[in-house]
């Protein structure tokens, strides 16, 4: 990637209101571990835990 994107891409989705058509959540950190979301870590893990599934 891109040196300072992660910083842009954190700012975007951390205004992210339409988290419903826009999957912030699928944004992890560079090392692979899970990062913050808007909406609590508890909720984004447990989102991706549904993705995984289907």
């Amino acid at each position: 990637g891109r040196p300072g994107a992660g910083r842009a891409t954190g700012s975007a989705c951390g205004s992210n209101l339409l988290a419903v058509l826009i999957p912030c959540h699928r944004v992890l950190r560079g090392d692979g571990s899970l990062g913050g979301y808007a909406w609590g870590v508890d909720r984004k893990e447990a989102l991706l835990a549904r993705e995984k599934r289907k």
